[in-house]
């Protein structure tokens, strides 16, 4: 076995079951871990779920160093009003409820603006997927916004929204992302995945872009150029082999294409996704226990560590505390700074508004890694070997919802009511 420069995991690797420690020996021997390996280690408990967190992080630090990134961004989901209505959701709103909103183009642009103005480099934009939409909303969304901030990175539209408005357009989708990028798109985010099985997506979002859908869009959009994340979204219905089987799958598209900069696991925020707090679906969990959390982040290393090479912690769905945990467990990224994000505190998250870069800065430093500031694409912007780097604008910042906004003030308040368009 290749125990690395430390030699640690050979030692802690004889505690763990001799099919564990097989599986774990080829993953530091830099062999691809089959299916059948990812279905045993998705079981493993007690000392072989130790074994499978100590070489996930042997991995991580081959993989990625210990340099672990952040980048500064801002969320901005310019409506709620969505036709769809998925069970994981307590974002969306149907077009006819009070709390429906709809952000105008003017002021997309001006979060934007602010962003920028302070320190960010990239938006990320998602919303719902409102009635009649003009199919070509998202592509002059897009050329707004790189029109007034040509330097700002546009993360943007999910495959979902990609989808939709290629049927609202009538353009053909790979028509549809070279316009997209035209207009001055950077790159997509890869969610809308949840579960690539679509016996489970039937359950939990029936009427949701396909599994083929998701795949056609996210291939076409790297045949084009643009590079996208992946994600997956557990602790619902689904069982660990549904997480083998999509990392598989994502996996597979990697080899092929090798447009994912990096695989991101969301744990499902339970607390008012109507699935649960309406038990729409039966047999739903609340969330990811911390264990399939840890196990998920684990797993995500050894799987896709050898063709996606970053892998996220997010501090939205698990907060900043856990995150950082998760650094030890096969992640070497924090995400992003966020400013204001609507989704997951809507579903119920305590986190979600803003964390600083210092506050990121100090998390990693806590766990004994080098931090570093990225762009969208994983170049790196500035490395912080000491920690008496100046103040970022946003470390300023006392009070980000007063400041930014919120998610319970938007849908409260009059301003951008949708039934005023």
């Amino acid at each position: 076995m290749n125990t690395g420069a430390t030699g640690s995991p050979a030692l802690l690797l004889d505690w763990t079951s001799r099919e564990v420690r097989r599986i774990l020996d080829r993953a530091l021997d830099g062999h691809e871990l089959s299916v059948e390996d990812g279905l045993t280690l998705a079981v493993a408990e007690g000392r072989d779920l130790h074994g499978v967190i100590l070489v996930a992080d042997e991995m991580r630090r081959r993989q990625a160093g210990d340099v672990v990134t952040f980048v500064v961004n801002r969320n901005v989901n310019f409506t709620n009003v969505c036709i769809k209505h998925c069970t994981f959701c307590a974002f969306s709103r149907d077009h006819r409820e009070e709390e429906g909103y709809f952000l105008p183009l003017e002021e997309v642009v001006r979060r934007a603006r602010e962003a920028w103005e302070l320190g960010a480099t990239e938006v990320c934009i998602q919303a719902g997927l409102p009635p009649k939409l003009d199919g070509r909303y998202y592509i002059d969304l897009t050329r707004a916004i790189k029109q007034a901030l040509p330097a700002l990175h546009l993360h943007a539209f999910s495959p979902e929204e990609v989808l939709y408005g290629s049927v609202r357009s009538g353009l053909p989708i790979r028509e549809y992302l070279a316009e997209l990028r035209a207009a001055g798109l950077g790159t997509l985010p890869g969610t809308s995945a949840e579960i690539l099985d679509q016996e489970i997506r039937d359950v939990i979002a029936r009427g949701r872009i396909t599994v083929r859908q998701w795949i056609e869009v996210i291939t076409t959009a790297h045949a084009l150029g643009i590079r996208t994340t992946s994600t997956i979204m557990y602790g619902h219905v689904e069982a660990p082999a549904h997480w083998i089987r999509h990392m598989d799958l994502l996996r597979s598209i990697q080899r092929e294409t090798g447009g994912f900069t990096e695989f991101v696991p969301l744990s499902l925020i339970h607390t008012e996704a109507p699935m649960y707090a309406k038990k729409l679906v039966p047999r739903v969990r609340p969330g990811a226990t911390g264990v399939e959390v840890i196990r998920m982040h684990a797993l995500a290393r050894l799987i896709l560590g050898p063709t996606v090479r970053n892998i996220q912690s997010s501090w939205v769905k698990e907060g900043p505390k856990l995150a950082q945990l998760l650094l030890n467990a096969g992640a070497n990224d924090l995400g992003g700074t966020l400013m204001n994000e609507s989704i997951s505190t809507s579903a119920g998250a305590q986190h979600g508004q803003l964390v600083a870069p210092a506050e990121l800065r100090r998390l990693i430093r806590d766990a004994g890694r080098v931090p570093a500031q990225r762009d969208t694409v994983y170049k790196i912007l500035k490395m912080y070997e000491r920690d008496d780097e100046a103040e970022s604008p946003l470390d300023r910042i006392e009070d980000a919802e007063a400041r930014f906004g919120s998610y319970r003030r938007l849908i409260a308040s009059g301003e951008f009511r949708f039934t005023r368009r």
